[in-house]
């Protein structure tokens, strides 16, 4: 099955995964969806992202995190730029989100990462998605 946006199939099955209070989640591997799992994880949304399989069949496994009461920590997740509608930003122009509760995740020239990274750092890029 051919997948026309992987990035919103991944924030899809982490929104289903979430609301179902699954512990993990597996799914395809591709670089984009690895470099997106990694920010999230270092700004607290996962618990884990582990890479396993061989090169042509490898997959992510991301630990799921949740509060004391079993919540889940994603509020919401948004994707912003789709294949059909591509959004960018400059480094002046990425904005923040839901009061600084939340994160862009923003693809630069230097790689992808928060919208506040970019911002701090001076550069721009396409709007990925929003997570709060």
């Amino acid at each position: 099955m051919s997948q026309t946006d992987p990035i919103a199939e991944l924030l899809t099955r982490i929104r289903n995964a979430m609301r179902a209070r699954f512990n993990e989640l597996i799914v395809d591997h591709s670089r984009i969806r690895e470099a997106i799992c990694r920010v999230l994880m270092a700004e607290g949304f996962l618990d884990g992202v582990e890479v396993g399989g061989e090169a042509p069949k490898r997959k992510l496994v991301l630990k799921l995190r949740y509060s004391a009461s079993r919540e889940p920590v994603i509020r919401g997740i948004q994707r912003v730029s789709r294949p059909s509608v591509r959004r960018y930003a400059g480094a002046d122009e990425i904005g923040r989100t839901r009061g600084a509760m939340g994160v862009q995740i923003v693809s630069t020239p230097l790689g992808v990462m928060t919208g506040r990274e970019a911002r701090r750092k001076r550069v721009g890029g396409e709007i990925l998605c929003r997570v709060w």
